[in-house]
């Protein structure tokens, strides 16, 4: 006896703006987990959405750049906290973190996509 599933059902563009707010505001659990919740989250989001939209996939990719582009400063602004300067450098770090990850994450919710400000483009 053969078994078929029936066809995925298409996503609805309320799941996708549910998603790609995901995307973003996944990273703010890197605050409860820390060293690696900032980017893990996204990225398992990412990883398991990507292939039910564009447009999820490039929220993802967005917010996973971003997230490396932040951890990649705060291990040099960790280095200089051997000067002093790291330590405020790691303050304003912090706090534009939250700050760009709350903008990216209202414009998802609006439908809009968010480019993130001095991010390394990893992934394309």
């Amino acid at each position: 006896m053969e078994t078929t599933q029936p066809p995925p059902a298409p996503v609805s563009s309320a799941d996708v703006r549910t998603w790609n707010v995901l995307c973003h505001a996944s990273a703010l659990l890197g605050f409860f987990f820390p060293w690696a919740g900032h980017i893990l989250a996204p990225l398992i989001v990412w990883l398991v959405k990507r292939g039910d939209s564009a447009e999820i996939d490039a929220h993802g990719k967005e917010s996973i750049n971003f997230q490396l582009t932040m951890l990649i400063y705060s291990v040099i602004s960790g280095i200089l906290c051997l000067v002093l300067i790291g330590f405020v450098l790691l303050a304003i770090l912090h706090v534009l973190n939250v700050v760009f990850v709350i903008i990216a994450s209202i414009r998802a919710s609006e439908g809009n996509f968010y480019r993130y400000p001095l991010t390394i483009r990893f992934l394309n």
